[in-house]
């Protein structure tokens, strides 16, 4: 996924995860993630390598032998979120229990592990994302009264071993890591410090985690990267290394369009997802394959992040507004009734109303089906931080993001309308949260639609016939099964 992520999904921020008991276990461990899915899923590997070593998760947070938290640097918010999280343990910790031990994971370990560590004081142990299988030993450490920390970012750590604990999941949808790190030094984005070069998973150990999620009756599986992609397995190492490999080696890779070519194929009745895209790495091969399969889902996250060329160089994006819109051309004609979704920074460094205009312009000329828009706040350790003057007055930037906003707002409901009147296909995931008798369902499209329960059950793919909707929500009725379940 894009670094500046759509999958920054509020209501999971800071949730204490929740695992299977496992009998013998006698220590407690109480983990809260923070940003994007990817952090999510590294805190179900986190769990399963420490579940090993004898804990069990909670959810009360006094009563923990061990309390971590996993970071997010993409935006200032997070880091302001977690710093306070912090404070907050610190202070179970000196009221009602001196021995719990605090630890930071994740992208921010990285960026501020002296001043956790040593300014501030404010935790035992500093992890960073290649680095989990390290903590068994990290512990040992604190409990012999020394510092520690292990922020190193590994050429080849993708944990394709580790089988993830599932947490707080709702047992129909699952994510699967498929690459780490992030070889696109995008001018904004911290991830590929943070979380290091590029490297994939042998498809074996996908194919593998995918048959236990099938087993345990998951029905979707998203396959997840900072950029899916860019996906290339040709052994192991890291992808800006493959021109190094052997002849064999190169020519036997595996790319993306193979690789979900392949899980489509092995599990025909399991939906599939991936997020995220780049455009600049996007082949028509992947969409090629997303034509073939019926249960590839027809939805795609595409960010541009601007639509100004001036501004796409400033961020260093290897592509340009023209490319970006032939690729988009290129999409619609192969598959339809593709859905796209995109990600904008507002009021990036030298931003001007032109620049505004071109982008506003780009997304008239697309008509995404959804949006995940932010105005632009400079992180630290960033080229654009570095070397760039973030000039674009807060106000404007504030006024330029609603005016995205309102604009997307108008393209959502006029693709939810394109629904209308139509029977579709539908995978019931959870309870409507406005109304408890309906269910909550999404279509290959991504469009959630809510509908009355009747005697249909979590996981059950039905057949809606789509009689309303909002520009975020379709509302109909269940005329029957598909021929999916």
């Amino acid at each position: 996924m894009e670094p500046i992520e759509k999958v920054i999904d509020e209501r999971v921020q800071g949730k204490a995860l929740t695992t299977e008991h496992k009998d013998g276990n006698t220590k407690k461990l109480f983990i809260e993630s923070y940003g994007c899915q990817m952090n999510m899923n590294d805190s179900e590997i986190v769990a399963s390598i420490l579940s090993d070593q004898g804990f069990n998760t909670t959810q009360i947070l006094e009563e923990a032998d061990l309390v971590l938290v996993n970071t997010c640097s993409i935006r200032e918010k997070a880091e302001t979120t977690v710093r306070k999280r912090l404070q907050k343990y610190n202070r179970v910790k000196k009221e009602s229990n001196k021995n719990m031990k605090v630890g930071v994971l994740g992208c921010m370990a990285e960026r501020l592990k002296e001043k956790f560590l040593e300014e501030e004081k404010i935790v035992d142990l500093v992890v960073g994302p290649d680095a989990y299988r390290d903590i068994p030993n990290l512990l040992e450490e604190i409990e012999a009264g020394r510092d520690a920390v292990n922020v190193i970012l590994s050429k080849d750590e993708t944990y394709g071993d580790v089988s993830p604990v599932r947490l707080n999941s709702n047992g129909v949808s699952a994510f699967v890591s498929i690459t780490r790190g992030c070889d696109n030094m995008c001018t904004f984005c911290v991830v590929p410090f943070t979380r290091g070069r590029e490297r994939s998973r042998d498809p074996k150990s996908i194919i593998e985690e995918i048959q236990s999620m099938v087993d345990k009756n998951f029905k979707e599986i998203t396959l997840l990267g900072q950029n899916v992609d860019s996906y290339l397995w040709y052994g192991g190492g890291l992808k800006k290394d493959f021109k190094k490999a052997s002849e064999l080696a190169q020519e036997t890779a595996v790319e993306f369009a193979e690789l979900l070519d392949m899980c489509a194929t092995e599990f025909p009745k399991t939906r599939f997802r991936f997020s995220t895209s780049n455009p600049q790495d996007m082949s028509l091969d992947v969409i090629h394959v997303m034509a073939k399969h019926k249960n590839v889902c027809k939805y795609l996250h595409l960010p541009v992040q601007s639509g100004s060329n001036a501004m796409l160089k400033a961020m260093n994006r290897q592509h340009t507004r023209e490319e970006y819109m032939e690729l988009v051309d290129n999409i619609f004609k192969i598959v339809p009734e593709m859905s796209l979704s995109q990600d904008m920074i507002v009021g990036f460094c030298g931003e001007t109303e032109q620049d505004h205009q071109d982008t506003l312009e780009l997304l008239k000329y697309v008509k995404y089906d959804f949006g995940f828009m932010f105005t632009y706040s400079e992180r630290p350790g960033t080229l654009a931080a570095k070397k760039m003057v973030d000039d674009v007055p807060e106000p404007v930037k504030k006024r330029r993001l609603q005016e995205l906003i309102d604009l997307q707002q108008e393209h959502a409901l006029y693709r939810t309308q394109q629904h209308l009147g139509k029977i579709e296909e539908f995978l019931i995931e959870g309870t409507s949260k406005k109304d408890p008798n309906q269910w909550k369902a999404r279509n290959t499209q991504n469009t959630v639609a809510v509908f009355e329960k009747g005697n249909y059950k979590l996981g059950d793919y039905v057949m809606v016939k789509v009689e309303d909707c909002t520009s975020a929500t379709l509302k109909g009725t269940v005329v029957g099964y598909s021929d999916n379940n």
